[in-house]
């Protein structure tokens, strides 16, 4: 029985499911965007975010602690300097996780992962001439 164990294992032992995730979240604030099997995606969505909220709240307790959680400390300072602002007005849903379609090989459903651009027009609102 699963009692009290949440989260997937995504057929890896603790070690190399943390690495992994931890290695898809560096590479997601490095390039943006990135492209995975559904269940990662929905996997890294939790952690992403509370990166996004460390670098927020920006003190320096929070930067610590995004550095030790990214693999790389030049992402998390991009993360501090150049992406948070774009969530300063934004209360959470900074994710934006797309269905893609299949994988070739083994048929895996895939996704891109991307972080929400504040800078686009939200669809649907008319243009103000």
């Amino acid at each position: 029985m699963r009692h009290k164990n949440s989260g997937k294992q995504l057929s890896r032992n603790s070690s190399h499911r943390r690495a992994m995730l931890r290695n898809m979240v560096t590479s997601l604030f490095a390039h943006e965007q990135i492209q995975t099997t559904d269940v990662k995606a929905k996997q890294i969505r939790p952690i992403a975010e509370k990166m996004i909220t460390l670098a927020k709240r920006g003190d320096l307790h929070a930067r610590k602690q995004a550095i030790a959680y990214l693999q790389e400390a030049r992402v998390a300072h991009r993360l501090f300097e150049e992406l948070k602002g774009r969530f300063t007005d934004r209360q959470g849903g900074y994710l934006r996780i797309i269905k893609v379609g299949t994988r070739k090989g083994d048929g895996a459903p895939l996704s891109i992962v991307q972080l929400v651009n504040m800078k686009e027009k939200v669809k649907g609102q008319a243009k103000q001439d």
